[in-house]
This record gives structure tokens, sequence and C-alpha cells, in this order.
């Protein structure tokens, strides 16, 4: 089970952080919705999609800058920094009253988080060493933004019926200064040396990008967070149009159908430990890129359909189905970067990742929402569809098979297959992705 690497101290300590931390992040999305529509009325949609915008352009600018340079910092300082920064905003956040505040002090929360995130990251390979005990801590960390995707907006309305809104900011304060005082109290483990780096600024913040695409795996996981995010678009920005208009149903239902996609995700989290153990990264990850794109296949359906009861179940399975296929990627992403990177360059690695992934967020979310809204449903599932598809193909190209190191007995020494091999009595020795070819039957290699 996920949870058994609690037992751990440190780890402990930091998950509780980020669970915190995740939290209060949650509350500020409820309140910072409720503030726009103050501030701005009727245009409180154009209000918020510009703060979505901000908050992604920060992550994707942000985080190489820290790749560059957070492994010369002291670890501890820098988690504590960027906890103390996002509580800094929470508590001037109450006080705004003009909209060019929000995107000011949202743009300040999100470069935090873009500081945050990859740094903490970074240290729970050094805290777990074992990759088993990293691959539950992997799942774990799914879980807790699956259930923070559920929890927080229900602990949102529950405090709503009893405070103001400006109020939730508070719990957002909270949940940040928690956080600091976890991380600021656990002893973390020292990292690697930092890396020699030369250039100039550019140089030095392109480093963990150049690293990230230069291994095939890592350039494979990027075309799969293409594939998530196509996914997690339609899911985010089309689900609320699926629930009030295609299926004719209140605004209070739009939390069952996000439900249904935690609820895939959050499954295949718990299972998956076990099952990486047996499979390894690459089958389960291709397979989650080419569900989701199978899925996208019977959304489309689903939405040209006509009316009829069994939409609604057929929605919410396909978007479990969404959760589940999105899982089987994100969940074992950590594990390919902490094995490509050196371990001196894992922090620009994750940082890389961390940027990278939320670019293709900043691709899908708008082309989501133009194009639902200029084309209608069957457009938008589609063009994301589209999108997923190319880049699942793409992934599946850029990831080679791993090689398997195996033995040919009697091919001629002139055979164009053993040529580079290594002669071993009775034949030829070599490693490569196993084809199903002649030299290669199924009882060999």
């Amino acid at each position: 089970m996920p949870a058994t690497v609690l037992r751990d101290g440190v780890y402990r300590r930091l998950f509780t952080a980020q669970v915190v931390a995740l939290v209060g992040t949650g509350l500020a999305t409820v309140a910072l919705g409720l503030l726009a529509y103050d501030i701005a009325g009727a245009d409180a949609g154009a209000v918020l999609g510009t703060a979505l915008a901000l908050k992604m352009t920060a992550y994707v600018a942000i985080a190489p800058l820290v790749g560059a340079f957070a492994d010369r910092l002291p670890r501890r300082a820098l988690l504590v920094g960027a906890d103390g920064a996002r509580a800094c905003v929470a508590a001037a956040l109450p006080f705004v009253d003009q909209v060019w505040q929000v995107y000011v002090l949202v743009f300040v929360l999100q470069s935090a988080s873009a500081v945050f995130t990859p740094a903490f990251q970074a240290v729970i390979p050094d805290v777990l060493p074992e990759e088993r005990d990293y691959t539950r801590a992997l799942s774990l960390a799914r879980l807790a933004y699956d259930l923070e995707s559920l929890f927080s907006p229900a602990l949102a309305a529950a405090l709503l019926s009893v405070m103001s809104y400006h109020r939730l900011f508070t719990g957002t304060l909270v949940g940040f200064l928690a956080s600091a005082v976890l991380v600021a109290s656990t002893p973390l483990p020292r990292g690697a040396p930092a890396a020699v780096r030369t250039g100039g600024v550019y140089a030095q913040a392109t480093a963990g990008t150049r690293l990230f695409l230069a291994v095939p795996q890592l350039r494979a996981l990027l075309a799969l967070h293409l594939v998530v995010a196509a996914a997690s678009a339609l899911v985010t920005v089309q689900s609320v149009v699926y629930v009030r208009d295609f299926l004719g149903m209140p605004a209070g239902s739009v939390p069952l159908a996000l439900g249904a996609y935690g609820a895939g995700s959050m499954a295949v989290a718990l299972a998956l430990p076990r099952v990486l153990e047996r499979t390894g990264d690459r089958p389960v990850m291709l397979r989650g890129a080419l569900l989701i794109g199978v899925v996208f296949g019977v959304t489309g359906l689903v939405t040209a359909a006509g009316g009829g009861s069994w939409r609604l179940p057929a929605l919410l399975a396909a978007w479990c189905a969404f959760g589940a296929g999105c899982s089987m990627v994100l969940t074992p992403a950590g594990r390919l970067v902490r094995r490509a990177a050196p371990e001196r360059e894992r922090t620009a690695a994750f940082a890389a990742q961390f940027s990278l992934s939320h670019s293709c967020w900043l691709l899908t979310y708008p082309l989501a929402g133009w194009v639902g809204a200029a084309a209608g449903l069957e457009a938008a599932v589609l063009a994301l569809g589209a999108v997923a598809g190319c880049a699942a193909m793409a992934a599946v190209r850029l990831w080679p098979e791993p090689a398997e190191e195996h033995d040919h007995v009697g091919l001629a020494p002139g055979h164009p297959h053993v040529s580079g091999a290594t002669r071993i009595p009775g034949g030829w020795r070599h490693s490569h992705p196993r084809p199903a070819d002649d030299p290669h039957p199924a009882a060999s290699a």
C-alpha cells in the first residue's frame, strides 16, 4: 500500500507539509473566484481566465530559473522562503479591490509555487532512495492531488456557510505557514554538489530543458504530458458545459463529473506501485496515453449522439477513464526523471519537467475554451483528441524499447545482425530491443 511509506519520519513531515499547502491552495482557488466576481461582476470569467494564464506563464518562465540556481542554495531555506512568499500573498489578497492587484498577486503566488514544487520534488528521491519506496511516494502524491481537488471545494462550501469568503484566505495563509513550519523543522538530506555550469543566465536556465530533451525517455515524457494536458483541459474547461448544456442538469451536478475523473485517477494511483514492479514504466505509461486516445473517440461518439438517459453514465465512465489514463502517465513520471538525470542535475530536470508540462497546459486550456466556445463541444473533442492522438503516437516512437542482452547460436560470422556483437563459445552476444523477426524467435532473447 502507498501509505506504508509514511513510516519514514522525514517523508511523513514533508508529505504533511505538501497536503496542508494543497488544501490552502484549494481554498484560495474558491476564494479567488468569489473575489473576482466582487470586483468585476459579469467579467469575472475573463479575470479568472487571465489569472489562469498568468499562473501557467509563471510556471513556464520561473521554473527553469529555479533549475539553474536552486541547487546552489540551502534546500530548507529555499522551500521555507517559497512558503513564506505564498503566505504573504495570501495575507494580502483579502485587501485587494482592483483587478490589476489580483493579477500581480496571482503572478507572485504562482512564481513562489514554481520555486517550491520542483525543489520539493527533487528532495523526495534523496529522502527515499529505494525505488519501491519512491514509487509509493509518487502514488501517494497523486492521491493527495486528487483528494485535494475533491476535498477543498467541499471544505470551502462548508466554511462559506458560516463565514465570509475573505476568511478563506486565512485558511490559505495557515496552510502555507504550517507547511513552512513543517519543512523548517525537518532534517533534509544533503543534496549532491551543485553542477558546474558555464555560460550566461540563459544558458544556465535552459540547461535543465536541454538535459530533458537529450534523453529519449524524457522526450517521450514531454509528449505524454501533452496527451494528459489535452484530456485534463477537456475535463476542467468543458465539464460545466457538458453538465449544464449537454445533459441539462443543475450546476450542483458539476462536482459529480469532476469526482468521476478523480475516482479513476485515485483507483489507478493505488494500484500502480505493484503493477510497476511487474511491468515497468514504459508499458504502463504508453498504455495510459493510448487509453486517453480511445476515450476521446468514445467521448466524441457520446457528444454526437442524441438524447437519452444513458448519456450521464456514459459521460461519467468516460471521465473516470480519462482520470485513470492520466494517472497511468503522471504517477510514474518522477521515476523517469530520477533515473535519467544525474543526481547533481536532478533539481534542474524536475524544474524542466514542471515548466515543459505546464507549457502543454498553456496550449490545451485555451484550445479547449476557444474551440468549444466558437464551434461547440464536438469540435473541442475533435481538436483535443487529435492533439492527444498525435502526441501518443509520438511518445511511442520516441521511447525505444529497453535493450535486452541475448545470445545467437548458428548465425554465420558475416550475418549482418551480429555486426558488432561479442564472440562467445558457440555464437554471438549483444543487446538491443528485441524485434519480431527470424533471428529472434519467441523462445530466444
